[in-house]
């Protein structure tokens, strides 16, 4: 028998993907907005809570992709007993057929053959299910749908979800223009969480690109939710609750802050990727919170006597030929050496060969992801003298 929640319950069950290595990031983030028994899952996390809890989190999450709302599961040992149990759900109380619908499946240890056809049989539950109680079934969006249905099989079970968040929530509506290589606005914020951010010192980027830490880290200093211009699957469902929505959203904009508490800098050397970071920063409407400049990296003096220096280097997958690499960073080491005493350096990248040729050894290492490529969050204490550790450097860690 399949298992499923009532829709009025006050301790609904979600999932909220994230990017790999930020799951603990993740975990305490839903915690502080309220969410009980916070689980991490590679790739993310479960907690408890109410619908008011999954309004917020859709809000204030800085971190989380998606919020996923659980709504059945069942175990299965063929494509038809997935049917049979998408069948029994009552998808018709959640939404109307008039909104287009798309399906996604993914598993892990499924002995079943293909993943399309598992999605076509669920497509054909639900939509027998909406024409039998009614009268019409749903339209297929693959593209920009009302609503997104989530299927996760494991090796003997199938768990289904409904997108509450609509457009991934990474997508403040902030972003009007991306440099060559942007990075995702929530692993910059999970990133700046990892950091200790925010502090009550100075914070620069001197590669700053798209501006996406700068944007990210006055979005935290003002206090400003990420999802507070845009819109959410959530507003679309049977039962969303508009007087809750409401309150919610006024109480977070009464928090917000008309100025910036700290001192928050920028840099590029590249005039064009300059003013892409400027428009970007002019849509989130934080242009007056961030200080942006032009610059080579290596003439940048330190803009106050400690703070925190936060950046995502080139390396190769991105930007950047290998040659330049080997000679930009032994460079940058220097840089840091000279300028930066009493400063500390945060690099996130993808080459892990960036401490050997910093010729500096990192105080911390953290494994994260950028999509699908493996990268490090290094972290350097910059302190008068030699950083250069005689001994081998600890191994990766991804504690906080």
């Amino acid at each position: 028998m399949i298992a499923h929640p009532r829709r009025d319950s006050t301790n609904e069950r979600f999932f909220a993907p994230c990017p790999r290595g930020l799951e603990t990031v993740l975990a305490d983030e839903l915690r502080e907005l309220g969410a009980r028994n916070p689980t991490t899952t590679p790739g993310g996390v479960h907690f408890e809570g109410s619908w008011t809890i999954c309004y917020r989190a859709n809000l204030e999450s800085r971190v989380a992709s998606r919020i996923l709302w659980r709504v059945g599961a069942a175990p299965y040992r063929m494509e038809q007993d997935i049917y049979s149990a998408a069948h029994q759900l009552s998808w018709q109380s959640w939404f109307t057929p008039r909104r287009t619908i798309k399906i996604k499946v993914s598993a892990q240890h499924c002995p079943l053959k293909s993943l399309d056809f598992v999605t076509l049989r669920i497509k054909d539950a639900i939509c027998d299910r909406m024409r039998l109680s009614a009268g019409r079934r749903p339209d297929i969006d693959t593209k920009t749908p009302d609503m997104l249905i989530a299927a996760f099989l494991d090796h003997d079970h199938c768990t289904f979800y409904l997108d509450t968040s609509g457009d991934p929530l990474f997508k403040r509506g902030w972003r009007k223009s991306a440099a060559e290589a942007p990075l995702r606005e929530n692993l910059a914020a999970g990133i700046l969480r990892l950091a200790g951010w925010p502090k009550e010192i100075t914070l620069f980027d001197p590669m700053c690109g798209a501006g996406t830490f700068a944007i990210e880290a006055a979005l935290m200093a003002r206090r400003i939710a990420p999802g507070i211009k845009r819109r959410f699957a959530f507003e679309k469902f049977q039962h969303f609750n508009e007087r809750t929505w409401r309150s919610l959203r006024d109480s977070s904009r009464a928090q917000q802050l008309s100025t910036c508490p700290v001192s928050i800098l920028a840099s590029d050397c590249d005039k064009q990727v300059l003013a892409a970071a400027a428009a970007n920063l002019e849509a989130a409407g934080v242009a007056s919170s961030v200080h942006l400049a032009q610059g080579d990296l290596l003439d940048q003096p330190a803009p106050a006597e400690v703070g925190m220096l936060l950046t995502n280097p080139p390396y190769g997958l991105r930007v950047g030929a290998e040659p330049e690499l080997t000679t930009l960073y032994p460079s940058i080491g220097d840089w840091l050496k000279q300028r930066f005493i009493g400063w500390t350096a945060y690099f996130f990248t993808a080459d892990m060969r960036f401490p050997t040729l910093l010729r500096l050894s990192p105080s911390r290492r953290v494994p994260l992801f950028n999509g699908a490529i493996e990268c490090r969050l290094y972290e350097f204490r910059v302190v008068a003298g030699s950083m250069r550790s005689t001994r081998r450097t600890a191994k990766d860690t991804a504690s906080t």
